[in-house]
């Protein structure tokens, strides 16, 4: 059968997500591109989550994958992130979802923290116009980047502009562990509508693998 997976489709980018496997998750101009990139992908994905442990199964060519729906993206999705809800995201979740979501998630900072490890002391690849990120300028961006998606799914984390990598980390667990106790309102205060946990699991694992691998291809140089 393959891989599930949805297509967030905006006006100048594409993104193609693995419905079933969180962080799997990259970009391109167009739908055959994001596929191609997700496959290209894949093994640096199954090294994060190993597949011993999670039965994720590498595949060989787009053919392996299934699109089974299609999102229209927005501003978000054309600045280059994940900006739309896939319907699947909004399912209800199982008992035994928690500990799945809360080990998807460590798998994710682990494949951050290697990345960053690798970096440190060395200088990063700049773009064609001498732009980017330094390491610690990337790992502020994750931390300000959790916070965003803890205020999304509706947690509260007291002192956020001082808080460190691993103060937004526990808030994260701890958030992820009231959303599957059906702690947090499924509306804010105002009425605005927060995120599924689904798709909080979703943005938080695919923002950390992302910066992990931005880190390892501009280690790489051109």
């Amino acid at each position: 059968m393959g891989h599930e997976i949805y297509l967030e489709v905006g006006a100048k980018r594409v993104f193609a997500g693995a419905i079933d496997w969180p962080g799997w998750c990259r970009h391109g101009p167009d739908e055959s591109s994001a596929l191609g990139a997700l496959v290209d992908h894949a093994p640096r994905y199954a090294a994060v989550v190993r597949p011993d442990r999670f039965g994720f199964s590498v595949p060989a060519r787009t053919s392996e994958l299934r699109v089974v729906e299609r999102l229209v993206g927005n501003a978000t999705t054309d600045f280059g992130a994940l900006g739309v809800i896939p319907s699947a995201d909004r399912a209800p979740v199982a008992v035994g979802d928690g500990a799945r979501f809360e080990r998807l998630i460590r798998a994710g900072w682990r494949g951050f923290d290697a990345a960053r490890k690798r970096a440190e002391g060395k200088v990063l690849q700049k773009g064609p116009r001498g732009g980017g990120r330094n390491l610690e300028s990337i790992v502020r961006h994750v931390v300000d980047a959790d916070a965003g998606h803890l205020a999304a799914i509706g947690w509260k984390q007291p002192g956020r502009a001082a808080a460190s990598l691993d103060d937004t980390r526990a808030a994260v667990l701890a958030a992820l562990g009231a959303a599957l106790r059906g702690e947090l309102p499924a509306r804010g205060p105002r009425g605005g509508t927060r995120w599924p946990v689904r798709f909080f699991v979703r943005r938080v694992v695919w923002h950390a693998l992302a910066h992990a691998w931005e880190i390892e291809r501009r280690l790489a140089g051109p």
